[in-house]
């Protein structure tokens, strides 16, 4: 059962009324009104319609949205902690684009030897996860110094999907998009 909610006011400041109210088949409560305030709340109560009484004895789910924090990964379980530098390209007739990530001295390095080797570049946020096997590392005298990932979007959805996970990445580590 779905509730919405007015805001509620100290009884000594609003004023009630009982008038319960019905739309097709949805059954309204209190309407909230204050004695200082043009805001006229209305609390709804959202019961079963004759629609669902074929599945009353169906147990009711919940759904519940988990909102998680965007990250990137080259080993699952382990965030990569290095902000990369982020290069776009696009096709002329926008059917398809890349995105190329370069991380200088990854954090991945650090915890590599303890937790195991790089499996691919994931970008994880709350729609689900974008890999891409595309990972190469650089080398200077002999030690690690870079990884460069490739993400490859062969279609307009898969396009608008990646700009998303960019979106909400950008927003949570204060990065912003500049036109080269």
């Amino acid at each position: 059962m779905a509730t919405l909610q007015s805001l509620a006011f100290s009884p000594a400041l609003s004023h009630t009324s009982h008038q319960p109210r019905s739309l097709l088949g949805i059954a309204s409560g209190v309407v909230h009104q204050s004695a200082g305030s043009s805001f006229n709340g209305q609390r709804l109560c959202l019961t079963r319609s004759r629609f669902t009484s074929n599945i009353q004895n169906q147990k009711m789910t919940r759904l519940s949205i988990m909102m998680v924090q965007p990250k990137i990964q080259f080993i699952q379980g382990t965030d990569e902690q290095t902000i990369p530098d982020v290069k776009l390209t696009k096709s002329r007739d926008g059917t398809n684009g890349m995105a190329i990530f370069r991380f200088d001295n990854p954090s991945v390095f650090d915890s590599s030897g303890e937790v195991g080797d790089i499996t691919g570049f994931y970008m994880i946020d709350e729609e689900g996860v974008l890999s891409s096997v595309d990972v190469n590392a650089k080398f200077v005298n002999g030690k690690p110094a870079g990884v460069e990932a490739k993400y490859i979007m062969r279609t307009p959805r898969e396009w608008d999907r990646f700009m998303r996970f960019m979106e909400r990445y950008a927003n949570a580590n204060g990065l912003q998009f500049v036109k080269s």
